[in-house]
């Protein structure tokens, strides 16, 4: 029976895909020949942390070092580009009745590849809180996290389910062993394997959800 659930926050309780996809090109704006690159790489890896993505772009895209210290700068110019949008963008459609729901029937927790200090402020800013018992964030790897919570809470590999809406999501959940479900907007562009259980709100993974309880 499932015990606990962890959410993405990007594209899971909030709609900020395109808010992250936007501030690449901003940040990047100066190398406009390589922009669309940048980009492409970026929805290539969605679901992967920023950190990861800078050092990408810099070693093979723009073929340039990236110091500790340029890679702080980028950090926090790209904070600066997303936090006010994130705190205003649209809930993903359910997520407020769901959270409203399952979070006093079981553990809730967040685990996104956004840095933990701006993820908690966010969480914190959006009013949500209350709802979770942990929220988690870059630069751990989900799959560590998720490892981390199940063993701190008791519960068995298939007692917890991620629900993701990237296909780094899905792999991060098969490397920590825990049932996964899948947020899907444009099912023309679905990037999960089709056995993959996939919703496309979460008023839909409400049903899904109930299915697992019954069990």
């Amino acid at each position: 029976m499932l015990k606990l659930i962890i959410l993405d926050f990007d594209g899971v309780i909030v709609a900020s895909m395109d808010i992250k996809t936007e501030a690449f090109r901003k940040l990047f704006s100066d190398y406009p020949k390589y922009v669309d690159a940048i980009i492409e790489h970026h929805k290539r890896n969605c679901g992967v942390s920023r950190y990861e993505k800078f050092s990408h772009i810099y070693k093979n895209i723009l073929k340039q070092p990236l110091n500790d210290e340029k890679l702080a700068e980028l950090d926090k110019r790209f904070s600066a580009l997303v936090v006010d949008e994130i705190k205003s963008c649209p809930f993903v459609p359910g997520v407020l009745e769901f959270l409203e729901n399952y979070a006093k029937k079981m553990k809730l927790f967040i685990i996104s590849s956004t840095p933990e200090k701006e993820l908690r402020y966010l969480v914190g800013e959006r009013g949500l809180q209350k709802y979770f018992r942990g929220v988690y964030g870059a630069p751990s790897k989900k799959s560590e996290i998720a490892l981390q919570i199940i063993k701190e809470e008791r519960v068995g590999k298939k007692e917890a389910l991620f629900v993701g809406d990237t296909a780094e999501d899905y792999i991060e959940a098969k490397k920590a062993g825990v049932l996964f479900i899948g947020r899907v907007v444009d099912l023309a562009s679905c990037p999960f394997p089709g056995d993959v259980k996939i919703v496309r709100d979460l008023n839909e993974l409400s049903t899904l959800v109930e299915g697992l309880l019954s069990r």
